[in-house]
């Protein structure tokens, strides 16, 4: 086992972990933050997605102990307090989920996009969705939902 220090959510977490263990089984084990899905174990489908230092990461593929001393954000993160994230209102407001397996990667692989580029074009939202797997949607509404919410984030100064 080895020691691990990181920032989830805000909080500093100390742990220890085996060298093996994958970003995605500690947040979704110990830490019991399951809106970070397991689901190809090959980083193809993108619904382990989090925010590492503030870029979006496949956790699937991530060894827990390469966040080491680094912030780790998961989809449990994004609200403030009980007043969801713009991104997690415009899912809702535009039918940007359905079964809702893939968007929490969805959402985090949005706010990774808006850190970077506050007002994207569609085909900059789609490319930052390219890794992110859904079966249920045919994105138009995902796109069209990180579209509103950069809007409304752009109109209330807020930032990703």
């Amino acid at each position: 086992m080895t020691s691990l220090r990181i920032q989830v959510n805000g909080k500093t977490v100390d742990t220890d972990v085996a060298p093996q263990t994958l970003l995605v089984d500690l947040l979704r084990g110990p830490l019991a933050l399951t809106g970070t899905h397991q689901g190809c174990d090959t980083a193809q489908c993108g619904a382990c997605t989090v925010l590492l230092d503030g870029l979006a990461v496949k956790s699937c593929s991530m060894l827990a102990l390469q966040a080491q001393g680094r912030a780790v954000t998961t989809v449990e993160g994004l609200a403030r307090g009980d007043t969801p994230h713009p991104l997690q209102e415009a899912f809702m407001a535009c039918h940007g989920l359905q079964c809702g397996f893939c968007t929490p990667g969805m959402l985090m692989s949005a706010c990774g996009l808006l850190k970077q580029v506050p007002q994207p074009s569609d085909a900059q939202i789609v490319d930052a969705l390219e890794g992110n797997l859904c079966r249920c949607t045919g994105y138009v509404n995902i796109v069209a939902a990180v579209q509103q919410a950069a809007q409304v984030m752009a109109a209330s100064g807020e930032k990703a």
